[in-house]
């Protein structure tokens, strides 16, 4: 098969593209033939990834399908400084180990989206982490604060009084210092990051490289279809998710949302995501039907093919049919629990893993979310004992299931 034609590489590459910095310049790099360099920063913050940041995978993975080299860096130095964008607030510094416990969770999760070959995985604390002071001083004599203040959220927040640190200033300068370091010849971003990605273009000119191409791609709503995807909002859809949860959430998307979640998280081209919208626009395909192939398409990305068909049927059992999926999972909790009596219905959804917290177990109750074998539980203080949670099904909302035992 021959290979795919700069034209055709500019049209793939730049389809679904909110920024392209700049089309000249990519056409430019692809007629020298040669593979470029792609960039793409991940700050580990936290362990998992959601569809939100998969975008931006997805088009680091088109890179590499067309004979391009895909350049990861885990910023587990970056981390710890604190990426500024979109914060109306000065973040908290992200503690070393940490940083590493969620930059390992991270390998496996890329690796569902990413090809092994054509890859190239750095952590810029080999070179960030062995700047002196001297090295840090130079860099920031290359930025002024009146060019610092052009973004949105320093603008914003200088203008409001929020305070605004020395250290978040810096931000932009170490991920563009990362650019500098790998030669990067596109960088990848979400358009939150257009102004970072910016930075590491001029820092490469200021050293004498050509400058990358900044490529960056829309931000995707959450399933709230309101604020854009985001694990401490609660509207997420993880990668690592098991497929019945992810076909469930995907499922409660509102159908304005179904554009653009079939042209940013399916991994389609332009051509198939065209042609099935026009199906749901002149009515050939209801919109429940579409949300249904969405679902299915999402779960066979990250589950491998005929994972979204399983977790369809698991999800028409419980839904229609209101009973318990076939693949409940087993939680086990330590009977030294009970050592002095009854434990709370809420203690021990955090101690199966339902809820997150106590709190979150109590919240789930006084909304009338938990069952227990199919019985609700309306008191957000009741106690149970051993011999009433082992062995029973546990479901909280309409997703989240669990086969407790205690040993």
């Amino acid at each position: 098969m021959a290979s795919p034609s700069v034209d055709e590489q500019i049209r793939a590459l730049s389809a679904g593209a909110a920024d392209v910095i700049s089309a000249a310049d990519l056409r430019t790099k692809l007629d020298r033939g040669q593979p470029l360099r792609v960039k793409l920063g991940i700050d580990p913050t936290r362990p998992d990834i959601h569809l939100g940041f998969a975008v931006v995978l997805r088009k680091l993975r088109q890179f590499q399908d067309l004979g391009h080299t895909a350049v990861l860096i885990i910023g587990d130095f970056t981390a710890q400084v604190g990426d500024p964008s979109g914060r109306s607030a000065t973040r908290a510094p992200l503690a070393p180990e940490e940083a590493e416990a969620n930059a390992a969770s991270y390998f496996d999760q890329v690796g569902r989206i990413l090809r092994d070959d054509r890859l190239e995985v750095r952590r810029n604390s080999e070179w960030l982490g062995r700047m002196g002071i001297h090295d840090v001083t130079a860099l920031m004599a290359r930025m002024t604060v009146a060019r610092l203040l052009e973004r949105d959220d320093f603008a914003t927040r200088y203008a409001s009084g929020a305070p605004i640190s020395l250290l978040e200033f810096l931000y932009p300068l170490l991920q563009g210092w990362d650019s500098v370091i790998v030669r990067a010849d596109v960088e990848l971003g979400g358009t939150d990051q257009l102004f970072n990605n910016l930075v590491g273009r001029q820092l490469q000119q200021q050293e004498g490289q050509e400058p990358q191409v900044v490529l960056t791609m829309p931000i995707l709503e959450g399933l709230d279809g309101v604020q854009k995807m985001s694990k401490s909002l609660d509207n997420y859809v993880g990668i690592a998710e098991p497929a019945a949860e992810q076909f469930g959430k995907l499922m409660s998307i509102g159908d304005a949302l179904m554009p653009r979640y079939f042209e940013l998280t399916t991994g389609w081209g332009p051509d198939q995501v065209a042609d099935t919208l026009a199906q749901i626009s002149d009515g050939r395909l209801r919109p429940v039907d579409a949300k249904r192939l969405l679902a299915r398409t999402v779960v066979d990305l990250y589950h491998g093919e005929g994972a979204g068909m399983a977790a369809e049927a698991a999800f028409d059992q419980v839904f229609r049919a209101g009973g318990a999926p076939d693949d409940v999972p087993d939680r086990t909790v330590a009977a030294s629990e009970f050592t002095d009596g009854p434990v709370r219905v809420a203690r021990v959804l955090a101690l199966a893993g339902l809820v997150p917290s106590n709190k979150e177990g109590r919240r789930m109750i006084e909304q009338g979310a938990v069952r227990i074998d199919g019985q609700r539980v309306d008191d957000p203080d009741a106690t149970l004992e051993k011999s009433q949670v082992s062995g029973k099904t546990w479901q909280v909302g309409k997703r989240q299931w669990a086969r407790v035992r205690v040993e």
